[in-house]
């Protein structure tokens, strides 16, 4: 079985990631997914949501959406409607996802918004979102402790996010745009550093999968995040 670009089937495309990519965000990151490219800008602010205002806890949130011409053809900005089912989804994802990696409880009373917006697409930005989010909201984290607002530092541990599949009748690990639209099954694992489970979405887009399949797939999901971890660690070393 030959993948659309030649990869192998547990082949990652070119990772990159680029820090402080914009100058006001306390926490600014471009990663690269091959073609796919988002731009992860995390804001601090004073204050919480009203159902924690007095609880001394802090809140992560996350914000979603694809610039109009990310994809093939252009598509109108959100705003003027509101966000899609899609674009909810996703933003509960991505907050969910990294809300795990703290302690909100040693946060304080301060809200980190993490805005995820797609430049490019060709298949995972969600899970580019993810692991490229992770990598703003530390530089965001080390802005608090540096000004002396957080004492002891909230993040648990980094965490991580790809996609697997079955095309072709293979699992493969992180489908591009052709191998996402032609896919037999369809998934994202989000993952912590230390090998454990944050979430993992699957679906059956042509045909239930087997046991076998599902192992292969965690498998390769796996082995991915762990680049990706080091690819974060290296990153961050920087």
């Amino acid at each position: 079985m030959i993948r659309p670009s030649a990869r192998a089937r547990d082949e990652l495309r070119e990772i990159r990631i680029q820090r402080h990519y914009t100058k006001h965000a306390e926490g600014s990151v471009l990663i690269q997914y091959g073609d796919t490219h988002v731009l992860c800008n995390a804001s601090v602010v004073p204050g919480v949501p009203k159902f924690l205002k007095g609880s001394n806890q802090g809140w992560l949130t996350a914000e979603y959406g694809m610039l109009p011409r990310s994809t093939n053809e252009r598509m109108q900005r959100e705003s003027r409607g509101g966000p899609s089912g899609r674009t909810q989804e996703i933003q509960r994802l991505i907050g969910r996802s990294l809300r795990s990696a703290l302690d909100l409880s040693l946060l304080g009373e301060y809200t980190i918004t993490i805005d995820c917006d797609v430049l490019q697409a060709d298949g995972g930005t969600r899970t580019a979102s993810i692991t490229g989010g992770c990598i703003a909201l530390v530089d965001a984290i080390n802005h608090l402790r540096n000004q002396g607002i957080v004492k002891t530092n909230p993040l648990k541990y980094l965490i991580a996010s790809i996609s697997v599949g079955i095309y072709k009748e293979m699992p493969v690990l992180d489908l591009d745009y052709l191998e996402d639209s032609n896919a037999d099954t369809d998934m994202n694992i989000v993952m912590t550093e230390k090998g454990s489970f944050i979430e993992v979405q699957g679906t059956a887009e042509k045909g239930p999968f087997d046991l076998q399949n599902l192992q292969g797939m965690l498998d390769l999901g796996r082995k991915g995040i762990q680049t990706l971890i080091d690819k974060q660690r290296a990153a961050l070393a920087v």
